[in-house]
């Protein structure tokens, strides 16, 4: 979060927190209130605050039919290059932010699904769930799988947080030359393994791992294509059920009726649990008609008339595919039988962001449940600290957390910092031509580094043209709480103070507000205002000279690569809190500190960030490599915190004290 004030403390009508914030246990803040029981919920309603008890999807299905709540959730799949799946991830963030119930993920057999590649299905499932901050519900298929290996399966996805299992069949192996157990003959049990229908991979899942696993199955509107009848595919779907399925999602539809009579006779047969409708936003023809060929589908006469004049335009077929699906999925909810809705995005945004927007289920402006961008895995449901230094880079930060027993639920230290010291860091997702084009295919001097941070900052294109979006240390743009004070930013950075982190003090805004609020209602925010940045070494006296003016009210460290330069004033067994929350029925929340022990672990990848993501990027020897190389050597990483919140931030005072400084004493600034 790279965000800056400039001149004053944000001020409200709360009252004024004005002692140390106290580092008590927080896991229960959000327990009496009935509103705030989800952990990372995404209702849109209001936000929440996570809490130590993980409510599993089923059960917030089931809260928000009997409230009359609507959601959506969505379908991807893997993608067949590294590339791909760069730009998945990118989907996966910007779809976060609409606030979905669930995501899921399909299976590839034939793509190895269970690999540490990329492009497998469960890493593709594990990011989303661990990264963007999305529940994830992982398709898994099981014909032709022995238990064993099923079970290697559902271990790994359990393994990487994982609680959603979409049952199915899977596809029947192909018949060998002779004919023998083809397609069409599913008794052949070398072929189809431990596992013949979806109904055997629910009643294993429920052997084996009880209510740990949230179970979804298939239902199709107008029967399975191999069923011999509509009323015998009802059958084995009611079958699933019994087994252990908790809800339904539905093959894709093109009418309302469809749907709606599918559910009355699903109900008239004792199915009750949950039925969610699959629709398809229709984006291209040819795209129609591979997936109506694979599922057999019928499509509506209307449908086939409408598309068949503008085949040839891609454009006209998206705005009629918007339009057809807005209309059926408003029927669907204007029914009253209706509640989510799931829909097969064929991993593109565009058009089913617009239908969500259109049918009012999209909601990007509620404050977020926590100051920093969370996980969805429900190990980490009670996690409410982190250090400031990966406010920028949290898909790091979960990395290196990932296999933590326990996550801090009121107070940052002790066996943490030795975790964090100890963890790997994760490589940067942006390929390396977006970030030659971002970061400069060549480099003359520090100062071209200096302007691909301002061009960062700024938002303006740089001289080929292009925005600076990332940066080694930024997952993401800069952040709207920013945009007020880019000037003095952009002013900073032209003078090589190369700022990496930062926020603003604020003094008791309510939690509602819609760029600095978070948690639940009613609350009150406070925050430290706090700058991070690289400088040229030879600002070091200068710093200690400024900065012993500016001390007690200013706490600091200063650091090198090597770690021969560490200077601090505060205590190193000690975090300072940087944002509270105050909020009704609740303890002080604390989700953000600045520790040395934490500071020490992300030196080191700050640093080595120079090179790994940049300095890589160019051939040995070039001087564009020996340019960066010589900033990782040579430059300075200082975090600065004002602790008066309640007053002015001094902050841009101490930095521009030190630049005087050091150019009185004859540096070239």
């Amino acid at each position: 979060m790279e965000s800056q004030q400039n001149g004053h403390a944000y001020e409200s009508d709360a009252p004024k927190i004005l002692c140390r914030v106290s580092s008590g246990d927080s896991s229960s803040s959000a327990s009496n209130a009935t509103e705030m029981n989800d952990c990372h919920d995404s209702r849109p309603h209001s936000p929440v605050l996570p809490i130590a008890q993980y409510r599993p999807l089923i059960s917030r299905i089931n809260r928000r039919i009997e409230k009359g709540k609507r959601w959506f959730s969505c379908e991807f799949f893997p993608p067949r290059t590294a590339s791909g799946a760069v730009n998945l991830l990118s989907k996966f963030d910007r779809f976060a932010k609409g606030r979905p119930l669930f995501c899921d993920v399909t299976w590839h057999p034939a793509g190895n699904p269970m690999s540490d590649a990329p492009t497998s299905s469960i890493m593709v499932a594990s990011a989303m769930l661990n990264y963007s901050g999305i529940d994830t519900m992982l398709h898994v298929t099981c014909v032709g799988l022995p238990e064993e290996r099923m079970t290697a399966a559902l271990e790994r996805a359990k393994g990487l947080g994982l609680k959603n299992i979409l049952a199915l069949r899977g596809d029947l192996p192909e018949a060998p030359e002779d004919g023998a157990g083809g397609s069409g003959d599913v008794s052949n049990g070398d072929l189809l393994g431990d596992f013949k229908y979806a109904v055997d991979l629910v009643r294993f899942i429920r052997k084996r791992y009880g209510s740990f696993f949230n179970i979804c199955v298939a239902g199709y509107p107008t029967g399975h294509p191999e069923a011999s009848s509509y009323a015998d595919d009802l059958l084995r779907l009611k079958e699933k059920v019994d087994a252990g399925a908790d809800f339904i999602i539905t093959q894709l539809f093109f009418e309302a009726d469809t749907f709606l009579k599918f559910q009355s006779d699903c109900r008239q047969l004792g199915i009750r649990c949950p039925i969610i409708p699959g629709v398809l936003p229709i984006q291209a023809y040819q795209s129609l008609r591979h997936i109506v060929k694979l599922s057999k589908l019928a499509v509506p006469d209307e449908i086939i008339r409408t598309i068949e004049p503008i085949k040839e335009n891609d454009e006209a077929i998206r705005n009629y595919g918007i339009f057809q699906c807005t209309q059926l999925c408003r029927k669907l909810l204007e029914s009253g039988e209706v509640h989510g809705i799931h829909f097969y995005t064929l991993n593109r945004e565009v058009a089913t962001i617009e239908i969500l927007r259109n049918i009012g289920l999209w909601h990007e402006d509620l404050p977020r449940p926590l100051p920093w961008k969370h996980s969805a895995n429900h190990e980490r449901c009670g996690e409410l600290v982190r250090p400031v230094f990966w406010s920028n880079r949290p898909t790091s930060y979960v990395h290196r957390t990932l296999h933590w027993e326990e996550f801090p639920n009121g107070r940052w230290g002790g066996q943490m910092r030795l975790l964090l010291a100890s963890s790997r860091t994760i490589t940067c997702s942006i390929l390396p031509k977006d970030r030659l084009n971002m970061w400069g295919e060549q480099l003359a001097s520090e100062r071209d580094v200096w302007r691909v941070f301002v061009n960062f900052v700024s938002g303006e294109p740089n001289a080929n043209g292009f925005r600076v979006t990332r940066l080694p240390w930024s997952d993401e743009e800069l952040q709207q709480e920013s945009r007020a004070i880019r000037d003095q930013l952009v002013a900073l950075n032209s003078r090589g103070v190369l700022t990496i982190n930062s926020q603003p003090n604020v003094n008791g805004l309510p939690s509602g507000d819609s760029t600095y609020g978070w948690g639940g209602p009613g609350g009150y925010v406070y925050q430290k205002a706090y700058l991070e940045f690289f400088l040229p070494g030879q600002f070091l006296a200068a710093l200690e000279q400024v900065l012993d003016r500016f001390s007690p009210r200013v706490n600091y460290q200063i650091v090198n690569r090597e770690g021969t330069v560490n200077r601090l004033n505060f205590s190193q067994q000690e975090p300072i809190a940087l944002t509270w929350g105050v909020f009704p029925a609740s303890e002080i929340i604390q989700p953000t500190v600045c520790d040395n022990g934490a500071f020490m672990a992300w030196k080191d990848e700050a640093f080595g960030l120079w090179t790994q993501e940049w300095a890589n990027l160019y051939p040995e020897g070039s001087d564009s490599r020996r340019i960066i190389q010589g900033i990782a050597e040579d430059y300075l990483l200082v975090t600065l915190v004002d602790n008066e919140f309640p007053a002015e931030n001094c902050l841009w005072s101490v930095v521009e004290q030190v630049l005087t400084t050091q150019s009185q004493q004859g540096a070239l600034v």
